[in-house]
């Protein structure tokens, strides 16, 4: 039996996968009010057409050739766009009115004055005028005015709008959370999984409250230690079945297992002894989770159990809902109501004190329903996501029933998590997206976009104390990213004696 792989940094957490990120910003282009002046005069290259002068002509191109030989001087596509005020090339006496579009496009200072206007004279080319010609009623001759600039504040003079439009775009506010606390986009720790199974609709990861976490690999059940680092293997199934899913019970000293034969196994991990086996599943069991001593079992047939694991007789109640493999399931951290979800696109809300029909059976998915999480800071919202064809993060109101909001991650969804410090919601993403994305809630802005492995992710859980997610995928390797650590000073939202003991 071999144990399995690990690939840890030399030393702590950080090891050799670096936590620097591109954070530089691409300053912006010349600004389009000096783009035409300051190219010819001062970017000029010999092969760079020359500016024109008084009488010149345009060369035309042949109507055969597909790009003309040289680029001349034209009036703006759209004169009379929103952006005409700050363009150089043939703009109308109304366009140079640099007073007014100054003092618009800053809003600061005084409002400028018109009254102080000057003549000047026209450009023109080949005799004809590239103005509009304007009237004035007080007198009968055609001019062309603008008004001065000379008693206009500095913060409406040329030079100050071009540095202002030209300088770089603020940093996004504390809303959407580019904001005020940084989030690596690098793992802090890489563990090789080699045999991970990939398959959408096992649940063959968890980390438990003794800080330990448990993986199905094959037909071996390895525990590895976030204290210590060490990695034991637990168990192995017969050469007939597999793993097909792990689950820590609430105290983190024993583990459910389910395998593909529907068997299901609780095992004392300090001991490394298994303690009982239970049945009542024909096909494999590949979700699983705990409600103190009650175990829910979901099976490929549609079919959800509940074990009570202290006793002899352990099955108490059975949920016949769904019609097909049920992939999702997650109690509230309360106990009083259990969400399923399958591959009949359909999710299930029970009441835990009446478990004959579901309390609620929501259609909206299109696809698998897998990811489930309840909310940490408000009890009775639910979130859940969809499969491939389907990809949309729905939030229930799990009293009422009703449909709170959405999200549309345009991939598949194989994991959801609220974080026990933050108002997010991190979502891990399958087919067409193999990254993770941070929602902050209630609106639903993505913060920020993870690139995590060279395949999709399968699984993802939470560290006990909130702070660190891991994920495994198809890759065959574990990364863990911390993406909520606390600082201290940092208020994050959540009343502190809503979270207290939830964690």
């Amino acid at each position: 039996m071999s144990a399995v792989a690990v690939s840890s940094p030399l030393e702590g957490l950080h090891g050799i996968f670096s936590t620097t990120t591109a954070g530089g910003r691409m300053p912006l282009t010349t600004s389009p009010r000096t783009r035409a002046t300051s190219t010819a005069a001062c970017n000029s290259t010999p092969s760079s057409p020359l500016p024109l002068t008084q009488g010149e002509s345009i060369h035309k191109p042949r109507d055969n050739s597909p790009l003309p030989r040289s680029l001349g001087r034209s009036g703006p596509k759209f004169p009379y766009s929103p952006k005409s005020n700050i363009a150089q090339s043939r703009q109308s006496p109304k366009h140079l009115e640099l007073g007014v579009s100054d003092w618009t496009l800053t809003g600061t200072g005084p409002c400028p004055s018109t009254a102080s206007t000057k003549k000047f004279s026209a450009w023109s080319r080949g005799g004809k005028t590239a103005r509009h010609r304007t009237s004035r009623s007080d007198d009968s001759r055609t001019s062309y005015w603008k008004p001065s600039t000379d008693g206009l504040p500095e913060s409406c003079k040329r030079n100050d709008l071009c540095t202002r439009y030209n300088r770089p775009l603020k940093q996004a506010s504390a809303q959407s959370a580019g904001f005020r606390r940084q989030i690596p986009t690098a793992p802090e720790r890489v563990l090789d999984a080699p045999g991970l199974v990939d398959d959408y609709y096992l649940n063959l990861l968890d980390w438990g409250s003794s800080n330990q976490v448990a993986i199905g690999l094959g037909r071996n059940v390895y525990v590895w230690s976030a204290d210590s680092g060490s990695v034991s293997c637990l168990l192995e199934t017969p050469a007939d079945t597999y793993v097909s899913s792990v689950k820590w019970s609430g105290d983190g000293a024993y583990v459910g297992v389910g395998l593909g034969s529907g068997e299901v196994q609780i095992w004392d991990v300090e001991e490394g002894t298994k303690l009982r086996s239970m049945h009542g599943h024909e096909t494999r069991v590949g979700v699983m989770g705990w409600n103190k001593h009650i175990l829910s079992t979901g099976a490929g047939s549609g079919l959800v159990l509940n074990h009570d694991v202290q006793v002899a007789q352990h099955k108490v109640a059975e949920l016949g809902s769904h019609t097909s493999e049920v992939c999702g399931l997650e109690w509230r951290s309360d106990g009083a109501q259990l969400a399923t979800g399958s591959d009949d696109n359909l999710l299930c809300i029970w009441d835990a004190r009446l478990l004959k029909v579901p309390k609620f059976t929501k259609r909206n998915h299109r696809a698998a329903v897998k990811a489930l999480s309840w909310c940490p800071w408000e009890l009775k919202l639910l979130a859940s996501g969809g499969g491939t064809n389907d990809g949309h993060v729905h939030f229930w109101n799990t009293m009422t029933g009703a449909l709170v909001n959405s999200i549309d991650t345009g991939s598949q969804i194989t994991s959801l998590k609220f974080s026990n410090h933050y108002r997010e919601l991190v979502s891990s993403g399958g087919f067409g997206d193999n990254s993770l994305s941070i929602w902050s809630y209630p609106t639903l802005v993505r913060d920020i976009q993870i690139p995590t492995h060279g395949s999709r992710i399968l699984h993802s859980c939470l560290s006990p104390d909130g702070k660190t997610l891991v994920t495994a995928a198809a890759d065959e390797s574990l990364k863990f990213w911390r993406l909520f650590d606390r600082k201290a000073g940092w208020h994050t939202g959540i009343p502190t004696a809503r979270r207290e003991g939830w964690v």
